[in-house]
């Protein structure tokens, strides 16, 4: 599927508004190439009638030499300004970078981890590192260029007009031809760029994922095959590439071959008139040597910004293929979206998010769990929670149980009626309601950092003391004691210093420290020997819980057990109790 001019179109236009907070970076790496230019014509200039006075009148170089100081000057002062230039140019992609990464991130956070498990860990690395830089070039390079790109070609046939009409008219009439076969070449850039970042990421995710389950592909002998699909995708991922450096080389091409034509159009016209076969250009019926030299200087310079300009038509197309992918996770709507709107027209006008300050009720009536694509996952269920309470949800896997959680966890939409405390769901202050809840999961992610950084993660403020009584709440001191650092010992990533069960009592102890209303467990215990699970009471940590268990015979921990069968949550007492 290839992107129509339409939808580029659009791309291009997107990308540009996130330079509106960012206009006087814009305007001043504008004006410093503006005056760039300038200096770079007086530089033209002062060679000019240097080599004019030294070869034609003879001067003595005594009376030149002030030619050579200024020379000077201006050579100091070009190098300051492009020095400032890139430094605004780079602060400019950096800055919009930035605002785009943090988008995606909050993203991230909105659409909540049921969405974010539909694709690889690989592939949004990529689009959140790999593709956000690809749009560095764009902001800090071909905007700026495009700008000076119709400015200096106009002031540089100004300055050269005044001495020479003819040298300016074959400049003027040459200069369309680069931009011209510019465009056609580049035609379908932003597809084979389109095309290119898909491999990456393909290749990104099959790596990693391939990478984890390592341990797992070595026991059932798949190495060869799983070895043979990543060569595989590594080849489509070369050929991808080597076609995007074709474009670029055959830009360069283009340009350099277009240029060369025009300088030596104009070097071949002075030349001619020198030999007295050309009698037109010049005012006063002589070409003067000044003049041929003044022209071509210019003459690269004059064609320099049309050429940084074709070497950043690359970037261009760079940044529109990743915009394609960047833009429409920005801009997914989930039915999570539709589903508030048409709960929030039933509702009445008035009626404002709110926040839960001491949980007193959930109730469910006809609710329906949805996936993120809108299809039923379970449901239609009613039920009502009084606090305080310790509810155990068992049942078969596959059911929905996590699903439900998710729906608590504010990460998946629904369908019928959700409230808390007696107030709809999706008015609730989602940001507000989320932080009154902990949650551990079966498999915790513990960040790669030291176990007090990942115990702080649940209260940052948290005291010594504190962190020193959830360790061993969490029956973490001995653990800890054996390690050479101590509580400033790193995990590592996914936690590869540590056993699954000293990764589920962090994740208790950062739960524990973490002050909440509700605390939501998905088999926290499931890698803990039984004793330990005694020990730690993880149900009691707070006033209210919500546990998903398959161990039946802790069940007299709970005051309610429900169980998740066939669609159908029925109350489960004396059988279990």
């Amino acid at each position: 599927m290839t992107l129509d001019k339409k939808r580029q179109n659009y791309l291009l236009s997107w990308l540009k508004q996130h330079t509106k907070m960012h206009k006087p970076d814009l305007r001043a790496s504008v004006l410093f190439g503006f005056l760039l230019s300038l200096l770079m014509i007086g530089q033209a200039a002062l060679l000019a009638i240097i080599l004019q006075k030294l070869i034609i009148d003879q001067t003595p170089f005594t009376k030149v030499f002030p030619y050579f100081l200024s020379l000077l000057v201006i050579l100091l002062a070009r190098g300051l300004l492009i020095y400032f230039r890139e430094k605004i140019n780079f602060a400019l992609g950096q800055k919009i970078r930035q605002q785009i990464r943090q988008k995606i991130i909050d993203q991230f956070e909105l659409f909540g981890p049921a969405y974010l498990s539909q694709s690889t860990t690989g592939a949004w690395s990529t689009l959140v590192i790999e593709q956000v830089d690809n749009l560095h070039d764009f902001f800090a390079r071909y905007l700026p260029q495009m700008r000076l790109a119709s400015m200096v070609p106009i002031l540089i046939c100004i300055a050269i007009f005044p001495f020479n009409w003819a040298a300016a008219v074959i400049l003027l009439c040459t200069a369309p031809l680069i931009p011209i076969f510019m465009i056609l070449v580049g035609m379908g850039a932003a597809d084979i760029n389109r095309r290119h970042f898909k491999a990456l990421s393909y290749l990104s995710g099959h790596f990693l994922d391939r990478l984890k389950g390592l341990s797992t592909i070595r026991l059932f002998n798949q190495g060869k095959q799983q070895t043979e699909q990543i060569a595989k995708a590594s080849e489509d991922f070369r050929i991808k590439t080597m076609q995007v450096l074709k474009m670029a080389f055959l830009s360069s091409a283009v340009l350099e071959f277009f240029t060369s034509i025009s300088i030596a159009i104009v070097a071949v016209y002075f030349g001619f008139s020198y030999l007295g076969e050309f009698d037109f250009g010049a005012y006063n019926g002589t070409v003067t040597l000044f003049a041929g030299f003044f022209a071509l200087i210019l003459a690269p310079e004059y064609f320099q910004p049309l050429r940084d300009l074709g070497v950043y038509y690359h970037a261009k197309a760079e940044a529109i293929a990743a915009a394609d992918n960047i833009e429409t996770f920005l801009n997914k709507k989930l039915p999570l979206d539709s589903v508030q709107k048409k709960n929030e027209s039933n509702q009445s006008s008035s009626t404002i998010p709110s926040e839960i300050n001491v949980l007193k009720t959930i109730e469910a009536k006809d609710l329906i769990v949805l996936s993120n694509e809108g299809m039923p996952i379970v449901g239609p269920l009613s039920f009502s929670l009084q606090a305080p309470f310790k509810l155990a949800l068992i049942g078969t896997s596959g059911e929905g149980k996590s699903s439900i959680m998710q729906v608590l966890l504010g990460f998946l939409p629904y369908q019928g009626s959700l409230k808390i405390n007696g107030i709809e769901f999706n008015q609730l202050d989602l940001v507000s309601w989320q932080h009154q809840i902990s949650w551990i999961g079966q498999n915790p992610y513990l960040i790669n950092g030291s176990i007090r950084e990942n115990i702080l993660l649940g209260k940052p403020m948290a005291s010594a003391n504190e962190i020193d009584e959830v360790i061993a709440k969490a029956q973490l001191s001995d653990v800890i004691d054996q390690l050479p650092e101590g509580v400033d010992t790193q995990v590592g990533e996914d936690a590869v210093r540590l056993s699954v069960g000293q990764a589920q009592r962090i994740a208790l102890a950062r739960a524990m420290l973490k002050p909440c209303q509700l605390l939501i467990l998905d088999e926290p215990t499931a890698s803990l020997d039984k004793q330990t699970v005694q020990q730690l009471a993880p149900y009691d940590i707070a006033t209210n819980s919500i546990t998903i268990t398959h161990q039946h015979d802790d069940m007299h921990e709970f005051d309610q057990v429900w169980k998740l069968s066939k669609g159908q949550l029925n109350a489960i007492k004396e059988s279990l109790c």
